[in-house]
């Protein structure tokens, strides 16, 4: 599990997590939002999340509330 924060949200249903460690800011959809709500979730909000390979690159899943 990695930990972040939400960088970016759109209200079209994703957003961008920036990881603690420093590397690329990671996409996230809100179908991989789990235990809130993805309307909860607002920039500068911590957050644990795991990488998976997306369509269109490296991707956030099981994006939780810290």
């Amino acid at each position: 599990m990695m930990k972040g924060t939400i960088a970016r949200k759109q209200e079209k249903g994703y957003g961008f997590i920036k990881p603690d460690d420093g590397s690329k800011d990671v996409f996230y959809h809100l179908s991989s939002v789990v235990g809130v709500a993805f309307d909860d979730l607002n920039e500068g909000d911590a957050v644990t999340f795991e990488i998976v390979d997306g369509p269109k690159g490296p991707a956030a899943a099981n994006v939780q509330r810290a």
